[in-house]
């Protein structure tokens, strides 16, 4: 497959940052330049993201028929590194919208010429499944299969992945961390603390990804009170994360634009036993004494109905949730 244009590349890294939950802007004054340069923000904290990507592309050798490559066109070594930031080196598969992640120390410096790096095309089906998937290389490098709401864990995380990816009862664990299977507290207690904390943010990563591609499915990525798409909805649990008994199940979430999802997560309304969205008077009243209440009337515009719930009466909000939650969040008449 000829490579695809950098336009078209940037926009399925917008995309793939947009679906691993965050949100980007692109900086580069070109399209064209290396690295592409971007602006992050998740979870209320922003990055600085350099990328260098080229499209991942048949290695071209009939005995190696699962060899793919991306070949480090218009670029001089040794690449750049992000002074405040991330860097990583990825490949773009265009045939399923899938990513591959290399390790930048390795490659970072190379000889003249169009130098390439290799993955096996497995790495990027079984990722397809399993949202990271990894591959050990004859040079012991680690390439790792990455799935587009998986790509800003992966970001997050690369240098480490990469580091420590080649020990092979990490890879095994971090593989069982993906496809959310459960791990014995004994095997994690063994680990060093380094390779711990990349099993943790990993896991924690991968379990938000789950938890957010569950609600954009269950909701047809629509907002549950405006039920507004255009790529501008979050997954919101019902019971918060800080609660014991909250959980990463459908029942427990809801999608929600990030106004409506602010606005939930800081009790301005709370959802009713009976699916209806409701305002907190109380929450109210302290913006109006405020000044602040500007916009509060179109805002309640949207309130006082049944949310649009998924079609699915499995995948539909818990009422024990639902009750919980107002308590946890001292909804005045629910506690």
């Amino acid at each position: 497959m000829p490579a695809v244009s950098s336009t078209f590349m940037i926009d399925e890294v917008i995309a793939a940052i947009q679906q691993s939950g965050g949100v980007a802007a692109y900086v580069s004054e070109s399209t064209r330049t290396h690295p592409r340069k971007f602006i992050v923000s998740y979870l209320g904290q922003t990055y600085s993201l350099w990328l260098y990507i080229w499209t991942l592309t048949h290695g071209g050798r009939i005995s190696l028929p699962d060899e793919y490559r991306i070949q480090m066109t218009s670029v001089a070594s040794p690449l750049s590194s992000n002074p405040g930031g991330l860097t990583v080196l990825i490949g773009y598969y265009p045939d399923l919208r899938m990513f591959a992640g290399f390790d930048l120390r390795k490659h970072s410096i190379f000889t003249e010429g169009s130098p390439s790096v290799q993955i096996d095309i497995t790495a990027i089906h079984a990722a397809l499944q399993s949202g990271l998937s990894f591959t050990t290389k004859d040079n012991d490098e680690i390439a790792i299969g990455v799935r587009p709401d998986q790509f800003w864990n992966y970001c997050l995380n690369a240098d480490a992945l990469h580091l420590y990816g080649a020990e092979s009862n990490l890879t095994r664990i971090l593989t069982k961390v993906v496809e959310m299977e459960e791990i014995p507290r004994r095997e994690i207690a063994e680990l060093a603390i380094e390779r711990r904390r990349i099993v943790e943010n990993v896991s924690r990563y991968s379990r938000d990804a789950r938890f957010r591609k569950l609600i954009m499915g269950a909701y047809d990525n629509r907002c549950a009170v405006t039920r507004i798409q255009l790529r501008l909805v979050d997954a919101a649990h019902i019971l918060p994360v800080t609660s014991s008994a909250s959980s990463d199940d459908v029942t427990n979430g809801v999608a929600l634009s990030p106004t409506f999802h602010r606005a939930y997560d800081n009790c301005l309304i709370y959802l009713d036993e009976n699916f209806v969205m409701k305002l907190n008077e109380e929450k109210a009243e302290e913006l109006r004494l405020n000044n602040l209440d500007g916009g509060l009337n179109q805002f309640c515009s949207f309130l006082d109905k049944k949310i649009h719930l998924p079609m699915d009466i499995n995948q539909r909000p818990r009422i024990e949730y639902i009750e919980m939650a107002n308590r946890h969040r001292r909804i005045p008449g629910c506690i």
